[in-house]
């Protein structure tokens, strides 16, 4: 009896986490124009996502928007990390809380916090995108420092004071010793921060220019608009966001039990 509770209860999880988003990929292939009555087959909500200069437009900006400051919250983050691991126990703990703030901090208040100091305080142009983008460094560094902290805890210190007693420059020890034994957590800080920005709308709305969407701004404003082509293409949009979500995710686990029964032969 407990093993068919504990089975239904997963099987109810499942079902609030994926029908909606299963739901929206049927009708991605349907001539629908609202949920509720499926019409025929067809591929016109893709042929409209891909063919719609605005929908492009805001898809690759997004995606630029997305690897760039992820890439830069990556250096960032990490840097972090490795300074806070190797300073003094004290400066440690206050880099650590430092760090939770923008975790747990609302993303709204953290949006709005920026646009008033970058904005109205500095008087930056958010023509420049600049505002944008520390937005979303703001925004994912705290994720990528979480997710490089324990790869340096895991680590064997002593391997590093080992490079720099052999006379390997600090600079040199990092770049050999150091970032090689935490590069899993570094790339898997990137991927986070890359999810992050692309799912972000409250900070992307106070610091985005007005003439530029991300996925997450345009989906919003499309649904309170009266264009129906553009609010069902937006399901493909979904479907083809999930089927690259579900491709990455098995591709990183099979290589991932590929390692494992590697390092099983190797024992």
């Amino acid at each position: 009896m407990k093993n068919i509770v504990k089975k239904l209860f997963i099987l109810l999880v499942l079902v609030f986490l994926y029908a909606p988003i299963l739901i929206l990929i049927l009708y991605s292939f349907t001539n629908a124009t609202t949920i509720g009555a499926i019409r025929g087959f067809s591929l016109h909500n893709y042929v409209t996502l891909f063919t719609t200069e605005d929908l492009r437009h805001m898809i690759s900006g997004t995606l630029l928007l997305a690897v760039g400051s992820a890439a830069l919250a990556t250096v960032f983050g990490t840097l972090g990390a490795i300074g806070s691991f190797y300073s003094s126990k004290r400066a440690g703990l206050f880099i650590s809380s430092l760090n939770q703030v923008p975790v747990i901090n609302a993303d709204v208040v953290t949006g709005f916090s920026l646009c008033i100091l970058l904005v109205e305080v500095l008087s930056v142009n958010k023509d420049t995108f600049i505002p944008l983008i520390v937005g979303h460094v703001v925004l994912c560094a705290p994720f990528v420092y979480l997710s490089v902290m324990p790869k340096l805890k895991q680590m064997d210190s002593s391997i590093y004071e080992a490079a720099l007693d052999l006379g390997a420059t600090p600079m040199t020890a990092l770049r050999k010793i150091v970032i090689p034994q935490i590069s899993s957590g570094i790339i898997s800080g990137f991927a986070l921060a890359i999810t992050l920005s692309l799912d972000d709308y409250f900070i992307a709305t106070y610091t985005k220019p007005a003439t530029f969407d991300t996925i997450s701004t345009y989906v919003v404003n499309a649904t309170k608009g009266s264009q129906t082509t553009i609010k069902t293409a937006l399901w493909a949009l979904c479907a083809v966001i999930f089927a690259v979500v579900v491709i990455i995710v098995a591709v990183s686990n099979i290589r991932a039990g590929k390692e494992a029964e590697k390092g099983g032969h190797v024992i």
